[in-house]
């Protein structure tokens, strides 16, 4: 898994001044935030079924052993067969094997942030193994040699043009006057180039939304197809997922359906949601020989007994992220693990330690809205500050932020210490802003005035207003 020590503020300084970037970025936005409030508007019952979610995904972590046992009994009634991952270095290790015993000299794979998480491709192609995303947004930023900048959208950084410039440079087949001004032309051009490689696959490999206890299935939702042609065509399937995708039964998957497509893209429901069980049965007319199922632990363990526990309802909606005022102003890049935003910032630093993610708790305005509009309840602002109060206690952050802390606290023991030093401040700040009403340059505020203006107080302060307000009672 990459390394989110990246230097995330040079980082985020960068993504700010890219135009191109800050473009790009607009269609969170339209193409999210928007859809997602209709969607949601036209489901009444959604809250309910948010609770209930919840619940059962609450009921499932607390019985998470039961349950994957249960799984694994019925993917081995099928014909399959699970693998158990402690960690990235084992469950590379089991894909590679099963590759090697197949024979494959290609694998294709689908949409999957788990072999993200793990760096699968890099090792399968250290063993000489050809690796292809078939997810239009993956493909494109394998080619591009960069990781997704979005769980649900990889390219939402990218715009027409780049893309464009990307196939031209990569596919050598690619007459020079062949149009590709536009998404379909594009969409035709890698369709033209894949649909090689899903024939020529000896292995395909997919994540799983969920994974089914009550029959052995595994459930992946996509809106291109691709996912049932990597499951389908190649002799063998393998099925890469973390631990705490299990849920009971398929009433259970089907209640999280509708709240998954919904939160993330704004859809009723995906153009695909495909079940797999097992491998090809006697009379079935395609599917694979082999079926195997990676399950990976990586730290979810240890999440369960402790206070970050809620993050394992997390189902990768994206929906945090498409509502974090942060990562629409950066992107995903800038965070420098697989997983940005409000949901990276969480579980990243217990993916990688709060030492080499310290940064990423931190890039919150704890606005909220994150939570607000998580289907599964997460508690995302509690857990980020959860974060900051360990980062603290092991003194990390810099001597100036600690200073500051101990400054603040100082007052804030003192109420009539505070309340002058508030009404200095806030007389000061009206004085240097004048008839503008805000300030574009300040002393000690440079990262924040350097892209933004600072608002002055306008008027009394709060408490000014409130003991005011006592004193025209008791008269």
């Amino acid at each position: 898994m990459a390394d989110s020590r990246e230097d995330f503020k040079a980082a985020a300084v960068h993504a700010l001044a890219d135009a191109a970037l800050q473009k790009a970025l607009l269609n969170v936005k339209r193409g999210f935030v928007v859809k997602r409030e209709a969607a949601k508007a036209k489901l009444p019952e959604f809250d309910a079924l948010r609770e209930e979610a919840r619940d059962v995904k609450d009921h499932t972590l607390a019985h998470l052993d039961l349950y994957l046992e249960a799984y694994e009994r019925k993917v081995n009634e099928s014909g399959g067969q699970v693998h158990y991952a402690p960690g990235a270095v084992d469950a590379r290790a089991i894909v590679l094997r099963l590759c090697q015993q197949a024979g494959a000299k290609l694998v294709t794979k689908g949409k999957s942030m788990v072999s993200e998480e793990i760096g699968l491709n890099a090792e399968l192609q250290a063993s000489g193994i050809e690796v292809v995303e078939t997810d239009l947004g993956e493909y494109i930023v394998q080619l591009r040699g960069e990781r997704p900048s979005h769980i649900v959208a990889p390219v939402i950084h990218l715009n027409k043009e780049s893309i464009e410039r990307d196939f031209r440079r990569t596919h050598q087949r690619l007459p020079r006057q062949r149009r590709l001004d536009q998404a379909e032309h594009l969409v035709a051009e890698a369709r033209q180039i894949l649909r090689e490689k899903f024939l020529a696959a000896d292995v395909g490999i997919t994540g799983a939304n969920f994974l089914i206890a009550e029959t052995g299935s595994s459930v992946i939702v996509t809106n291109e197809g691709n996912g049932d042609l990597t499951a389908t065509l190649p002799r063998t399937h393998i099925v890469v997922a973390s631990i705490e995708k299990v849920v009971p039964t398929l009433e259970d998957a089907s209640t999280l359906l509708r709240l998954l497509a919904r939160s993330a893209t704004g859809q009723e429901i995906t153009t695909y949601t495909t079940f797999t069980t097992g491998p090809r049965r006697n009379g079935d007319p395609d599917g694979p020989v082999a079926y195997h199922v990676v399950l990976l632990d990586n730290g979810r363990s240890e999440m369960l007994g402790n206070e970050f526990a809620d993050m394992l309802r997390c189902i990768r909606c994206g929906a945090c992220l498409n509502h974090c005022p942060v990562y629409g102003a950066i992107g995903g890049h800038a965070y420098g693990s697989v997983y940005p935003g409000p949901m990276g910032a969480v579980l990243t630093p217990q993916l990688q330690g709060i030492d080499r993610a310290r940064d990423l708790p931190n890039a919150s305005s704890f606005c909220g809205r994150c939570e607000a509009v998580c289907p599964m309840d997460i508690p995302l602002p509690d857990m980020m500050r959860a974060w900051r109060e360990r980062d603290f206690a092991r003194g990390n952050p810099a001597f100036n932020e600690r200073l500051a802390l101990r400054l603040w606290a100082f007052a804030a023991r003192r109420p009539r210490l505070y309340h002058a030093l508030s009404r200095a401040v806030a007389r000061f700040l009206a004085r240097r802003a004048g008839a503008r009403g805000s300030l574009s340059r300040f002393p000690f505020l440079k990262a924040w005035t350097g892209t933004h203006d600072l608002p002055a107080p306008q008027g009394r302060t709060f408490h000014a207003l409130y003991a005011r307000a006592r004193r025209g009672k008791s008269r």
